[in-house]
């Protein structure tokens, strides 16, 4: 890894590779299970000249009144759904998003793709209480990396109706269990843990995981310190746990993911900035959120933005986020945001004080650089 320490000089942005963003993490950091208690959670100050070691329940303390916390409402939905081709070989689909209509647009795992017009059955299909799938091509286009489906099932069902029905919810692929088909011990705990206790609007595949850590008294205490809050929505697309395949990060080909900000978080956005106070994003979704408004000026629709060092942050003063995976777009956002050698550090010390990492792992705050 190239040597970026404060005693080196700043390379520019564009000659950051994806091995920068590497770094060793030993397995055991990886949290298979939430905290017994949302606030629980280890929160890592990367505020300062040195980390320092707290846990969440203290993050109202550590804002001032008048600062505005915007968190991403998002609902995470049972969108993991299996079933089989008329020939019996199995399969597997995740659906991304959910189109016009009965169609919807879904990843697809099975080990030869039908050809559009082939139906599926999911659930047992429509002759054991589940339902059918249609296959109608590729999405967004011919050579696109999506399928699009119509779905069949009993009258008046919605996709949704069908997701929440049939569906099983799509934990992250470094959470050990819940990989096949079948019953999971872990079910119940991972439907109540793995959404925010304030989830609202139904579309996403996996959890705005900076969010996880509020529970009630939480929001409550930063309510009676005068900290505001509003919310954004972007559905989160399987794509965040893509990786990154090219050493180029130019080349790298970032997912898109629906957004939108209602006029209540524009206003109150424009008031924070009016009395001084500060915007403190939780969770990288929400920075994505804002900081595409702030580009395009549109605050509604669909953003590939790709956020890495050098990016001009417009909104976001402050960022709330989890431990990310090595080599990941999430790693160069908050390296943008904070700086790559403090977050760099910020990991070497993490790991040695034994932090839990990723979707149901601990949190740090961090000051835009």
């Amino acid at each position: 890894m190239t040597d970026r320490s404060p005693d080196h000089p700043r390379i520019p942005a564009h000659a950051y590779t994806l091995s920068d963003f590497d770094f060793a993490l030993p397995p055991e950091h990886i949290a298979q299970h939430p905290a017994p208690e949302r606030s629980a959670s280890r929160l890592l100050d990367g505020r300062g000249r040195q980390p320092v070691d707290r846990i969440f329940r203290e993050l109202p303390g550590l804002l001032q009144a008048g600062d505005l916390l915007v968190f991403n409402d998002t609902r995470v939905v049972k969108a993991r759904l299996f079933g089989e081709k008329d020939s019996g070989g199995k399969l597997e689909l995740l659906i991304e998003r959910v189109l016009q209509g009965p169609e919807v647009v879904a990843h697809m795992k099975v080990s030869k793709k039908p050809l559009p017009g082939a139906k599926v059955h999911l659930a047992g299909g429509l002759q054991a209480g589940g339902f059918e799938a249609t296959l109608l091509g590729r999405y967004p286009d011919e050579e696109g990396p999506l399928f699009r489906f119509a779905l069949q099932g009993p009258a008046g069902e919605s996709p949704w109706d069908l997701m929440e029905r049939h569906g099983h919810l799509p934990l992250p692929p470094y959470i050990e269990r819940q990989q096949a088909e079948g019953d999971d011990p872990n079910a119940a705990e991972d439907t109540q843990r793995y959404q925010t206790v304030f989830a609202r609007a139904p579309g996403a595949v996996a959890a705005p995981t900076a969010a996880l850590h509020f529970d009630e008294a939480v929001l409550a205490d930063l309510a009676a310190r005068g900290i505001e809050r509003a919310n954004v929505t972007l559905h989160v697309g399987a794509g965040t746990f893509q990786p990154v395949k090219t050493e180029n990060l130019a080349e790298h080909q970032m997912h898109s993911e629906w957004y939108e900000i209602p006029l209540p978080t524009l206003a109150a956005l424009e008031r924070c900035r009016q009395r001084g106070g500060r915007v403190v994003a939780v969770g990288t979704t929400t920075v994505r959120t804002l900081e595409s408004w702030a580009q395009t000026g549109q605050i509604s629709g669909d953003t590939n933005i790709f956020i890495t060092p050098g990016f001009p942050f417009q909104v976001v003063d402050l960022l709330l986020t989890n431990f990310h995976l090595p080599k990941s777009t999430l790693m160069m956002l908050v390296s943008a945001f904070a700086g790559y050698a403090p977050i760099m550090g910020l990991y070497r010390h993490a790991i040695a004080h034994g932090y839990r990492f990723f979707s149901y792992g601990d949190a740090m705050l961090l000051e835009r650089s």
